[in-house]
């Protein structure tokens, strides 16, 4: 793997020094205008059995919210829930408030034998769930897909279910919010109890965690939880453009394989991974001390992990799929 030229590293640093202090200055000042979106009605718990409920009900309730989209003037929103209602698409869960949250499956999970779950970083709302033009690959919804196509391609994607699981407020990336592993803390809770229902669902499939970005430090605050891999089996965690996990090992996450990967263009290797106070995320997955398993990301940027034909979508299938010994690694050079 070529090493980025000594100038070109110091011009990136600075660059991501300067977004570094400027999330700590954007204020994200709430407005006074009042929530419009109503709060989700009561669910049955997920289980095998009541997923069909399940999905027919977060259909309603997406209908019901872009009712309201329409109604306010909210046209990003509207056209966001139209692409949640096309005809074969599930969602698990959904909240329209805020930035809204969503878990979207592809696949069967009562009889999947692996389930891929993608935990996705900040910037991540409703409207930007699998809508980013000309690049589908980098959101949730077109990530999930992208990577169930892959699987497909290469023949190990039967018995493969895959989740887009926005199950989380993701802070922006313009603000304090993702120095801190605070709002991960929030996220890991729902994270665990969302991987406790996939073990109801289905107790005998293996799990695997594709964490991107400020996704990687919700899956490192879940791994610190109770059960969380022997409770919920999950086999594998991928922590790919990741600023860091809270963790200083891979022996965090117990004794699931710890994978971890690097596009060569990603502005995410300049970040300063520090740990003080509270503040910074820790030690970076790819380097040797974090003790990873490293996989070959390729020349792509920050969101070019699932850009299909691309080597970091073909390792990270590999490992969804329960296939390390098809993992292509990285060349070290930290």
């Amino acid at each position: 793997m070529p090493v980025t030229p000594p100038s070109r590293r110091r011009v990136r640093r600075g660059l991501a020094c300067g977004l570094t202090i400027a999330g700590v200055l954007v204020t994200t000042a709430g407005t006074s205008r009042a929530e419009p979106y109503a709060a989700p009605g009561p669910l049955p718990a997920i289980t095998a059995g009541t997923l069909p409920a399940r999905y027919a009900a977060e259909h309603r309730a997406i209908a019901a919210a872009r009712g309201t989209a329409r109604r306010v003037g909210d046209r990003a929103r509207a056209a966001a829930l139209d692409a949640f209602l096309r005809p074969g698409r599930r969602f698990l869960s959904f909240d329209p408030r805020g930035g809204g949250q969503a878990a979207e499956t592809l696949g069967d999970l009562t009889t999947a034998r692996r389930v891929a779950v993608l935990v996705p970083g900040a910037d991540t709302t409703l409207g930007a769930f699998d809508a980013r033009p000309g690049r589908p690959w980098a959101t949730p919804g077109g990530g999930a897909r992208a990577l169930s196509a892959q699987a497909d391609r290469d023949g190990s994607g039967r018995g493969l279910a895959v989740v887009a699981w926005l199950g989380y407020a993701a802070p922006r990336m313009l603000s304090g919010g993702v120095l801190t592993d605070v709002r991960a803390g929030q996220g890991a809770v729902e994270l665990r109890r969302f991987l406790a229902a996939l073990h109801r669902v289905n107790p005998a499939a293996d799990v695997a965690l594709l964490c991107h970005s400020y996704g990687s430090v919700v899956c490192g605050r879940a791994a610190r939880g109770p059960g969380f891999a022997a409770g919920s089996r999950v086999s594998d965690v991928a922590l790919y453009g990741s600023p860091g996990t809270t963790a200083w090992s891979a022996a965090a996450f117990g004794p699931a394989r710890v994978w971890a990967g690097r596009g060569r263009t990603d502005w995410m290797e300049d970040v300063p991974h520090v740990r003080f106070l509270g503040v910074g995320l820790g030690r970076d997955p790819v380097s040797p001390a974090f003790g990873a398993r490293s996989f070959a990301a390729g020349p792509g940027g920050h969101s070019d992990y699932l850009r299909p034909g691309s080597p970091s979508l073909r390792n990270l299938t590999a490992i969804a799929t329960g296939h390390p010994i098809a993992v292509t690694p990285a060349s070290r050079r930290h």
